[in-house]
């Protein structure tokens, strides 16, 4: 079976993916997570599209139980050596967020930074596949669970793209995808599409998997600060719990 492109696309990216400017502040980032999701206590934590685990790592560090599920055997392998040379307990586990459901309950989530929400594979059905992953997360919380979950956002992208962008195929306006095209170093393309949302389209989603909605800022990684979304905001974050 040919590799999927979002399996080679982080498998591409993963031995330079701690070096982006975004992953820079970790810690204000899970400050923020602490706080927001009221951790306390040792309690449990679902970490979807963890990729190198850098928040489940710093989770861990303060004395959170935390399990990460993503689909890049690469990027998971680059947390797992991070967790054994520092001696920590966190359980990676290789899946993809649409399919893959624990049979255990936690007591908060994280799915963040694109690791699994937003970006998807070219030609894949952008509403099921989302509804599959809020499905899941629904399910492996326990009840008055906490979720906090970033997207794109999709106001900024009706700004930044045109109609000419529209007539080549590289905004769809019917699922708000914009077609990324990564060239590999040996010549070769990586397609991949990230999908913007609108806040009521998010809203919808979320409710429909169950979710009671907190709070709805914008939270373009590395400025989280419960700031009102505008319009050329990167992402959009939610903060929502499981009744």
């Amino acid at each position: 079976m040919p590799e999927k492109q979002r399996e080679l696309f982080f498998r591409r990216e993963a031995p330079g993916y701690l070096e982006n400017v975004f992953t820079r502040n970790t810690l204000a980032e899970v400050d923020f997570i602490v706080r927001e999701l009221g951790l306390h206590g040792g309690a449990s934590v679902l970490d979807v599209g963890c990729g190198t685990g850098r928040h489940s790592l710093e989770l861990a560090r303060r004395g959170f139980r935390c399990t990460g599920i993503d689909q890049s055997e690469e990027m998971l392998a680059i947390g797992r050596a991070a967790a054994q040379e520092e001696g920590l307990q966190v359980r990676f586990i290789r899946g993809d967020a649409a399919t893959t459901r624990l049979a255990e309950r936690f007591q908060h989530a994280i799915c963040i930074c694109e690791g699994a929400f937003s970006l998807l594979e070219v030609g894949a059905d952008a509403v099921a596949y989302h509804e599959a992953i809020l499905g899941n997360l629904h399910r492996m919380l326990e009840r008055r669970g906490t979720f906090l979950l970033t997207a794109l956002n999709a106001l900024r992208m009706i700004r930044e793209y045109s109609d000419e962008d529209v007539a080549r195929g590289r905004f769809d306006l019917l699922s708000m995808g914009v077609t990324e095209i990564y060239p590999g170093p040996d010549g070769t393309e990586v397609r991949v599409v990230e999908k913007g949302f609108l806040p009521s389209e998010l809203l919808a989603l979320l409710k429909g998997a169950g979710f009671e909605v907190l709070s709805l800022w914008g939270g373009t990684a590395g400025s989280w600060n419960k700031a009102p979304l505008s319009l050329d905001e990167i992402e959009i974050m939610a903060v929502a719990r499981k009744p």
